[in-house]
């Protein structure tokens, strides 16, 4: 029996290291919908641009632009500029706020995210723990669907832990098809959309007063889209 691939899966890491927090945050969809869910995160793109001079090719990494350090635009709005100066944490979380919509409006799209708290000197051992569980999570889900899925992991591969992490699974088992497949968050789309749930679930669970404005981001925005409705400890 062959079995059906259903599942495209793109994950990206978030957390504090400082607290031993790790956060993993993901995207899916069926594979007949992957070209809809980037079609319509691409309309949002180039609207950003038409409005807002925020190139399409323009990385959108949450950590910076919703702090204020990524200077995205190429032309700060006009309100968001007073008397000179330019505040680029209040544009950055409106850019947020489109892209989160985007997110809910996707037809198709699934997400998700977990968390594993750990000490802040076995950071490495802890994110390793956590996407070993959500490897688990994923197998098991597969497992009972009697299907197949690829997951995509934001990186360059150069930390071998998520690879060996499938490879200690019995291979005549596994359903995730190969290792996970890493690409860079400049040059994908998919994963710029998967850090910014990561991130969302990170301001969730993490709550302290630097990321206040954005603690109910993941309850408002994307629980319509989680199946477990909230981040979950894992």
């Amino acid at each position: 029996m062959t079995l059906p691939l259903n599942r495209m899966i793109y994950v990206d890491d978030s957390g504090h290291p400082q607290s031993g927090l790790v956060v993993y945050g993901w995207i899916e969809f069926a594979p007949d919908r992957w070209s809809s869910a980037l079609s319509n995160w691409l309309q949002t793109r180039k609207r950003l641009w038409r409005e807002h001079k925020i190139p399409v090719t323009q990385e959108l990494h949450t950590t910076e632009y919703v702090n204020g350090r990524g200077r995205i635009s190429t032309k700060m709005p006009d309100r968001h500029v007073h008397e000179g100066v330019e505040y680029w944490k209040d544009f950055g979380r409106e850019v947020a706020l489109e892209c989160l919509q985007t997110l809910q409006s996707t037809k198709g799209l699934r997400l998700g995210a977990v968390y594993r708290r750990g000490k802040p000197e076995d950071i490495a051992q802890t994110r390793q723990q956590a996407y070993a569980a959500l490897v688990d999570r994923f197998e098991d889900e597969l497992n009972k669907s009697d299907s197949l899925a690829l997951v995509f992991m934001d990186g360059d591969g150069s930390d071998t832990s998520y690879r060996s992490t499938h490879r200690t699974l019995e291979l005549a088992q596994r359903r995730v098809i190969e290792d996970a497949i890493h690409l860079d968050s400049g040059s994908s789309q998919l994963v710029q959309m998967a850090d910014l749930v990561a991130w969302s679930a990170n301001a969730f669970v993490d709550k302290h007063s630097r990321n206040e404005f954005a603690w109910d981001w993941y309850e408002t925005y994307l629980s319509s889209r989680d199946p477990a409705r909230l981040p979950l400890e894992i």
